[in-house]
């Protein structure tokens, strides 16, 4: 059961803002800084003043990355806006699962561009090695909040979100965890924006890059007070994309998710595509339309004003059914389906029952 959530998004820091930016639509695309972005975009949606010392303080943050920080920070808001003391969070009974695409590329380039600048290959700053694995943030975020159960980084690309809620559905089921944070980060840096221009198809040359932090607070359903509870998590089912395609591929993983959960087709509400541009985005459509094409449902994606999340997409798309379907009469009991297409092949689909 999804008990709360909280994010970090072009839209500003914290649940609020995020909701307020859904409500209104506007837009968060700035021109960049040249002399701190050094990369080929020359606009991008960045979180507004997001200057890591700035907001976490100074203690702690001397080599930390931008990923990590916008994980801790989001962690941070989901804590202290779920009203409960962080301790009641913590403990070896408090799992963190976070979504990523590599992690930090930015930290990685710098200490490999380092290897071959210094006067030899290992006169490093070792501070900045825990930034090049890609599961850094998770861990950082398990020191910073005391979170002493499990902890697990689950990288699927643009998919990253729905997988990683998977993950924390089967902790919870096989009882290695009482509440699990489950969430998804990606960061705007030189290094990804370089990487992107480069394998970005030409059908995807106008995609402004993103960045953010999703985080969703999970516990069981049946300690779980009656009007607490956000959404039910009913099923997460992935795939890939076979030989007959993207469309074909996803409309047979939306038809198992949907058999295997054994919901109506009347009692769908909302669907929240992952809207990737190009090709896969139209492909994706094709599914959608395929699966529930004569339905007249709610279209919730993530904003698309918040540009190119990557991994954080699938989160983002989650707490933005949330966002909507809050104070909604029409969504109560109903089922959202949150889907996601991910460039290297990964497919997912989410069924959530809204409360």
């Amino acid at each position: 059961m999804i008990t709360g959530w909280s994010a970090v998004s072009p839209f500003g820091i914290g649940r609020e803002a995020f909701a307020e930016g859904v409500r209104s639509g506007r837009q968060t695309a700035a021109a960049l800084d040249a002399e701190q972005w050094k990369g080929p975009d020359e606009q991008a949606c960045l979180v507004p003043g997001f200057v890591i010392r700035d907001v976490l303080g100074r203690k702690g943050t001397r080599s930390m990355d931008r990923v990590t920080a916008l994980a801790v920070t989001a962690i941070g808001r989901l804590i202290e806006e779920s009203g409960a003391p962080a301790e009641e969070l913590g403990g070896e009974h408090a799992a963190l699962v976070l979504g990523t695409n590599t992690g930090s590329a930015q930290s990685m380039m710098d200490l490999t561009r380092d290897t071959f600048l210094e006067e030899k290959p290992f006169y490093v700053d070792p501070s900045h090695f825990p930034n090049t694995v890609m599961n850094c943030a998770t861990g950082q975020c398990a020191i910073w909040y005391g979170l002493k159960g499990p902890n697990t980084t689950v990288a699927a690309g643009r998919a990253s979100g729905l997988m990683a809620l998977n993950y924390a559905r089967r902790l919870m089921a096989a009882g290695r965890a009482r509440t699990v944070l489950c969430g998804a980060a990606e960061e705007y840096s030189t290094a990804r924006s370089w990487l992107e221009l480069h394998v970005r198809g030409a059908d995807e040359s106008d995609t402004l890059l993103g960045e953010g932090c999703a985080v969703l607070k999970l516990e069981p359903a049946e300690s779980t007070p009656p009007g607490d509870g956000l959404a039910e998590v009913l099923l997460v089912e992935s795939g890939i994309v076979g030989p007959q395609g993207v469309a074909a591929s996803l409309t047979a993983c939306i038809e198992r998710a949907v058999r295997r959960a054994g919901v109506g087709l009347e009692e769908l509400w909302a669907v929240s595509p992952s809207s990737p541009s190009g090709t896969a985005g139209a492909e994706e459509r094709a599914a959608l339309d395929a699966a529930f094409g004569d339905l007249s449902l709610e279209w919730i994606p993530q904003p698309p004003q918040m540009g190119d999340t990557s991994a954080a997409t699938a989160t983002f798309q989650v707490v933005s059914v949330l966002a909507q379907a809050d104070g909604c009469p029409d969504a109560r009991g109903r089922i959202a389906v949150v889907t996601s297409v991910d460039r290297d092949g990964a497919l997912a689909c989410a069924l959530l029952r809204l409360r």
